[in-house]
Parts: structure tokens; C-alpha cells; sequence
């Protein structure tokens, strides 16, 4: 029989509903047909939703966690190690005399991944875990630990962001490359469709689970499918019309760039508003994740993913960038704040602001950009100050409390003492007071450098995320089920903070090893969902301690803190003090090995400050200032 006619009889049996489709026709049709069930690989593919016990670690890649590259060779255990499960592994006991070897050339890319630069900052330098030296994090020996040298950043005068009347110079060119655009009212529709649409899907739950037998071939057919219902409902909610004729034809690509405009809002309204989208944002990055695979691409013959729409972009397209290079844009885009001021202050500030705003739109309005779309910048430019209004600031008013209220290098009484040791008070590290003391302000220090700086570690980490070279696997974390995926832009990004931070304080106490792409940070999503919470923890506490001059003001509440704490200096010193010292104590992991001094561990033990915050004997002042939890509004 010929190969056209045995062609023939297997078309005629698919369509009489015989015969299963097989991999010469896995097909879009095929796949949104009712027999996508029958649909099946010829083989098994590993490593998709479990681990395979007998798979060989690759060349190059740490032999405990098998996701990092190797960073040394246990001469004495003769494996490979990255720098934090050798840290974990050889803590204390015989082998914690254990001699290395460092591995000098860099770790193959694994599954196309890119070259992960986790190991070297910008400048070059190794990642240290606490000097060549000193013990791991969270070990019992902490008060021998010496300070990392660094040396220390020259004295420029540089501020974060310049003044009303300053030269701005490139700062706003710079910075406005990774602004989001605010959304026009037109666009918010289409907000709100997409997050209705995240928020009844069950994306996640039916294709990230474990399924014993299932094969990659499966695995993909579920993707296609629920991603072309997620597609389908939002067109057809969007236009009836349209959804009607994708229903007939299945021809996606006809509408690729009504997909990737409505993604494109979801992923710049969530940069914006880091409060927003909180269950449906991780979804969609997912979904955007999925659909970057190269069968997904090849099935659907185009991309989901398009480029975030950033002030920069908009004024770059039009050639109208001078407008960031105006000094009059302090004026347009400045906060303007009714503390402390009186109302007609306040009025002459607004005035002034319409007043530039007018002006600039007026002057950089040209064929294709609107006066309106050049406010839509300025504004998207203020929502930035805004946001670092209410997440950087809190820091930094912090580091100020710590320096008004706590001495650098003495401590006259217990109150005014930061040290901590471990196995008191739940702390996993020991610090005598001045140790302590450079250790919170490092760490706030890095927490603002962070912060300052979240708009374009976003930027990176949704590009490492949506990349199409970077696979990831799916792995019990001991969390639940996540993605593991190496985060080599974000990495290197945040490895340029760390050391801009170390430069900044002169001294580095404790590890400074950045988990991403492990068990403990799987994937850089989780990475930022950790650090745009600092301001939840920060804020109710710079909240409280500004409010408690004004509580002392009532009588009856002065007469129970001067009897309960002595005075409101005093009670402000002790909940500075406490938060201090066990917010920054190595607390709150789930084991041993993954408590201490590194990056992550940090805002870990301020977490677990806040979690024991009803048990303290000044939780009571906090409600009295209206605190309701470090997940409410303030």
C-alpha cells in the first residue's frame, strides 16, 4: 500500500473517531479537539513534574542541589559544591576541616540557560560567605566572625534623586528607561478583564502538580489548552465578534496583538502597584512563562510577550527624550506633602506643578505625541516618586532612628544594648552590641540600595523569567511545588547593589550570599514578591514610633507609658531596640542551614519580628496608633 493511501485510512479513522491522533498530528486542531487525550509521546520525558532519582548531576553543577554551578571541590569528600551547601554541609563537626578547592573555570549553561554570573559582582569580585576564613551563616562560633573590608565608596555628595532647581542631568533618561507608563482609562478596561479572567482560572492548579506518568508531550498539550481558553474568553468578553470567529477558525495569531497588549497591561500595572494583582500576577507570569516555550511558540505561531511600555520608550519613539533633560521636570513630577505646612504653602506647590506641567507638555507636544501623552509621562515619573516615597523612605528613616537613639560602638545600659546571642530570644546568630549595630545598618542599607533600584530588577527578572533560553523544572522545595529557574540578570544586578551597599557602609558583617534559582529562592519572582513586602514591615513600624509624641499628649495614656516604660524616649527606645536586635538574628527559617547572616536570611528574621509582635509588652502601643497589621493600610 502506498504511503498517500495509508495516510489516507489513518484521516478517515481520526475523523470517524476510531483512531487516536498520533505525534505526525499533533496539531493545534488536534490538540483543541476531543481526542487531545489520546494524544501521546513515543517516550517518557524526564525531569518535567518529578524528580528522577537516578539521574547523573551534570558536569559543572553543584552535586547537592543540582540547580547551582560549582563553586568548589571538597578535597576530602571529592564532589563539587556551590558555596552555600558546602556552607551547610560542612558547618561543624569532621567536616568542617574539610580542605577545597576553588574551581576556577565557569559551569556549563544548563538546558540553553545562560551563563549565570551568581558568583562575581560587577566588579568581578568572588562572592564571600563571611571571609575565606569564618564559619557558614547561622553557625554556633558567630562572635568569631570578622567583618568583610571593604573599601569604602569616595564621598560625591550624590543624592538619590535630584532637588527642585538642581540640573538633572541623565538622571531622569536613566531612570525613566524602567518607569512603567501609567494606564489611560481606556487600558483599565482591558485591566479589569484580564483580572477577572486570572482570577477564575485554574491555570496553575491543573499544570503545576505532580503527575506520575505523565509525559512532556501531555504536559504541553495541557498548556496549549488552558492558555488558548484563557485567550479565547478574554477576546470574546473584549469583542463578541471576534471571539465568535476564533471559536470557528482557531486563528490566534490574527488577534497576537490584542494578546500581547492586554498581557503587557497586567505586567506594567503590577510593576506600578506592587499591592495590586497579589494571587492573579504570579498566574499570569506563569501562563506568559508557559507560552514562551518553543512548541507553545511554534503552535501558536507568535509570542504572548511584548515589551513593557516604559516612559523612555514613548519619548524615545517620538524623539522627544530632551524632555527628561529639562531641569522644569523637578517642578512637574515633585511630591508634594501637607505635613507640617499650611494650606497656602501647600496651594503655591500645586500651582507651580500645573504651571510645569503645562509648560512642558506644551512644548514637547508634536505630530503623534499628544499633550496629553506627555502628562501621562510626568505622571507615570510622580507615581515613581510615590512609590520610592513609600518603600525606600522607610529605610531610610529607620537607618536615621538607629543612629539618633543607639551609639556605634557603646551601649550605657541593657535598653540601649543591641547584642544578641544565640539560643536567647530565638536569635540564630551572636553579636556583641557594635557588631550588631553595623549589621542592621548594612542590612537596612542594602534593603534602600534595593528599593531605590526595584523598577529595573523587575524589568530583569521578568526577562529572565519570560526567556526563552532559560528552561525551569518543577521541584518540592519544601514549600510546595515551585518553579526552579537560574535568574542570571537579576542575579548580576543584585550582586551590583551588594556591592554598591558594602562600598557604601565600608564593612560587611556576615554572608553575602544571594540565594536565587535554590530551594530557598526558587525563581526570581519570589525573589521580588520577598523585597517589595519591606515596606509592610518597615512602615506600620516608622508609623508607630512618629505617633508616640502625640499619644504622650493625652493624660491618661502618659500617665501608663511613663509607669509601664519610664518615658517616651524610653519606650521608643525599647521597640527600636527590640526590632533591632530580633529582627535581625538569623530567626525564622525552617531549619538550621538555611537561618543566618545571607542576603535573603535577613528579611527573613524580620518577618519573624512580626510575627511574635502580639506577644510583646508594647504591642498594645502600637494599636493605640491605629495599627491593624503589617498587611493593612496605613
Amino acid at each position: 500500500m502506498s504511503n498517500d493511501a495509508q495516510a489516507g485510512e489513518a484521516n478517515a479513522a481520526e475523523l470517524n473517531g476510531n483512531a487516536a491522533p498520533t505525534l505526525a498530528t499533533f496539531t493545534l486542531e488536534n490538540i483543541l479537539s476531543e481526542h487531545h487525550d489520546n494524544i501521546e509521546a513515543s517516550s517518557r520525558a524526564e525531569g518535567w513534574d518529578e524528580e528522577t532519582g537516578d539521574k547523573p548531576v551534570l558536569e559543572g553543577y553543584c552535586v547537592e542541589c543540582e540547580d547551582q554551578p560549582a563553586d568548589l571541590v571538597c578535597e576530602t569528600c571529592a564532589d563539587a559544591f556551590c558555596e552555600v551547601c558546602f556552607a551547610a554541609q560542612h558547618r561543624k563537626g569532621s567536616r568542617k576541616s574539610h580542605t577545597t578547592k576553588p574551581i576556577s573555570k565557569t559551569a556549563p549553561a544548563k538546558n540553553g540557560e545562560e551563563s549565570n554570573a551568581d558568583e562575581q559582582d560587577e566588579d568581578g569580585d568572588k562572592m564571600k560567605v563571611d571571609g575565606e576564613d569564618e564559619d557558614a551563616e547561622g553557625s554556633d562560633a558567630d562572635e568569631d566572625w570578622e567583618s568583610v573590608q571593604v573599601t569604602p565608596a569616595p564621598s560625591s555628595g550624590h543624592k538619590l534623586q535630584p532637588d527642585v532647581g538642581d540640573s538633572v542631568g541623565e538622571w531622569f533618561v536613566d531612570r525613566a528607561k524602567y518607569i512603567p507608563l501609567r494606564l489611560t482609562i481606556g487600558e483599565r478596561k482591558y485591566l479589569r478583564l484580564l483580572e477577572a479572567t486570572l482570577t477564575v482560572s485554574e491555570y496553575t492548579d491543573k499544570i503545576d502538580i505532580i503527575g506520575f506518568g505523565l509525559s512532556k508531550t501531555k504536559r504541553i498539550v495541557h498548556q496549549i489548552r488552558e492558555l488558548c481558553a484563557i485567550m479565547s474568553g478574554l477576546l470574546l468578553s473584549a469583542d463578541y465578534k471576534l471571539g465568535q470567529e476564533l471559536f470557528t477558525d482557531r486563528d490566534f495569531e490574527t488577534n497576537a496583538d490584542f494578546y500581547q497588549k492586554v498581557f503587557e497591561l497586567g505586567r506594567r500595572h503590577k510593576i506600578m502597584n506592587p499591592d495590586k494583582m497579589r494571587t492573579t500576577y504570579g498566574k499570569l507570569i506563569y501562563i506568559l512563562q508557559d507560552s514562551q516555550k518553543p512548541e507553545v511558540k511554534d503552535m501558536l505561531n507568535f509570542s504572548c510577550v511584548g515589551p513593557i511600555k516604559t516612559v523612555y520608550s514613548v519619548l524615545e519613539e517620538h524623539d522627544a527624550v530632551d524632555l527628561l533633560r529639562d531641569d522644569l521636570i523637578t517642578v512637574a513630577t515633585k511630591e508634594i506633602y501637607s505635613e507640617g505646612r499650611t494650606r497656602r504653602e501647600v496651594q503655591k506647590d500645586i500651582r507651580s506643578k500645573e504651571r510645569a506641567i503645562e509648560q512642558l507638555s506644551s512644548r514637547f507636544e508634536r505630530k503623534g505625541l499628544s499633550q496629553e501623552q506627555v502628562r501621562q509621562c510626568l505622571y507615570s515619573i510622580g507615581d515613581n516618586h510615590a512609590f520610592l516615597r513609600a518603600n525606600r523612605d522607610p529605610c531610610d528613616r529607620m537607618i536615621t532612628y538607629l543612629k539618633e537613639f543607639f551609639h556605634p560602638t557603646q551601649a550605657k545600659d541593657s535598653i540601649s544594648s543591641l547584642a544578641i546571642r544565640s539560643g536567647r530570644g530565638g536569635a540564630r546568630l551572636s553579636h556583641d552590641h557594635s557588631k550588631q549595630y553595623a549589621y542592621v545598618l548594612q542590612s537596612l542599607t542594602l534593603w534602600r540600595e534595593i528599593l531605590h533600584d526595584m523598577f529595573h530588577l523587575w524589568s530583569l527578572a521578568e526577562q529572565d523569567l519570560l526567556s526563552e533560553n532559560i528552561s525551569y523544572r518543577l521541584r518540592d522545595t519544601g514549600q510546595g511545588l515551585n518553579r526552579v529557574q537560574g535568574a542570571p540578570k537579576t542575579s548580576r544586578m543584585m550582586h551590583s547593589i551588594l556591592n554598591k551597599a558594602q562600598r557604601s557602609v565600608g564593612t560587611w558583617i556576615g554572608s553575602s550570599v544571594i540565594h536565587m534559582g535554590d530551594h530557598n529562592v526558587p525563581n526570581a519572582l519570589l525573589f521580588i514578591d520577598k523585597y517589595t513586602q519591606i515596606y509592610r514591615i518597615l512602615l506600620p513600624i516608622c508609623n508607630t514610633i512618629s505617633q508616640i509624641p502625640t499619644l504622650a499628649q493625652k493624660p491618661g495614656i502618659r500617665k501608663y507609658i511613663d509607669e509601664e516604660y519610664g518615658s517616651p524616649e524610653k519606650l521608643t527606645k525599647e521597640i527600636l531596640g527590640d526590632f533591632f536586635r530580633h529582627g535581625f538574628d538569623g530567626s525564622g527559617a525552617d531549619n538550621f542551614f538555611d537561618a543566618g547572616s545571607c542576603i535573603d536570611g535577613r528579611l527573613t528574621s524580620a518577618w519573624n519580628w512580626c510575627s511574635s509582635l502580639e506577644k510583646k509588652r508594647y504591642f498594645h502601643i502600637f494599636l493605640l496608633t491605629g495599627f491593624v497589621g503589617f498587611d493593612g493600610e496605613w
